[in-house]
């Protein structure tokens, strides 16, 4: 199976090591990797501030690198929403909406597609996981608790097949972090203390590790612990599946 992986830029300029994690992992499941060199920003912070238009060029370079692509995979539940959601090519909405339905964030295609089972993973450590919104609301990565239904959750299906990895039970495990992409600049108080609150719970949890389908989550979240001097770390959930420590 060929896949082409759609890497987030701030991944790329920020944290390549779960670029490089999600490459590694797919390669060792049997898929073939294909990285598209020339793709850029999808355009969600556009979108996000309420400047969608301005995203023309980026919608049109995303189909230009993709559409050739059966499967598009993307570690970044956020990201892999926008696409989506928004992606739109004025001429050529056919093409768009076949790229859309052909991208999948990491996690659902190990499950959905892929349907693993079994993962030669190991990680040792106690960690909490972090359910971002776009991933849990948006994608349906895991169940809502406000709703009566079945809980499920794919990030934690695959955790749970990680040798020594110890899941924390966390008191409020579909809270927002308060990240929100621009929401974070232009509310920042709030999003901070939405944040704290967060990182609060895990540490009642006494984890190691902080884990998530999205590394812009786990970004703030990172910088909340480093400034509070906090011993724990983050780590994006395609680092523990991919680890053999």
């Amino acid at each position: 199976m060929t896949v082409a992986l759609f890497i987030p830029c701030y991944i790329d300029q920020f944290y390549p090591n779960v670029g490089i994690a999600t490459l590694q992992l797919l390669e060792k499941l049997g898929c073939e990797i294909v990285f598209p060199p020339n793709q850029t920003c999808c355009g969600q912070p556009m979108a996000n501030a309420g400047f969608e238009h301005l995203a023309t060029n980026c919608n049109q370079l995303f189909l230009k690198n993709f559409s050739a692509y059966e499967y598009i995979v993307c570690p970044s539940g956020s990201c892999t929403l926008h696409i989506k959601d928004h992606l739109h090519v004025e001429g050529d909405n056919e093409k768009a909406n076949q790229v859309r339905n052909r991208v999948y964030e990491l996690t659902e295609f190990l499950t959905d597609v892929l349907q693993v089972e079994k993962l030669n993973a190991r990680f040792p450590h106690r960690v909490g996981l972090h359910q971002s919104c776009h991933g849990q609301r948006g994608l349906h990565l895991s169940q809502m608790t406000e709703l009566v239904a079945p809980p499920y959750s794919k990030p934690v299906q695959l955790l749970k097949m990680v040798q020594g990895l110890e899941l924390a039970d966390l008191n409020r495990k579909d809270e927002c972090c308060g990240f929100g992409g621009t929401f974070c600049v232009t509310e920042e108080a709030v999003s901070v203390k939405m944040g704290k609150d967060r990182v609060a719970d895990h540490l009642q949890q006494q984890v190691e590790f902080i884990t998530g389908a999205d590394m812009s989550c786990l970004m703030h979240l990172e910088g909340i612990l480093r400034r509070g001097g906090q011993r724990v770390q983050v780590k994006h959930i395609a680092e523990i599946l991919n680890a053999s420590n």
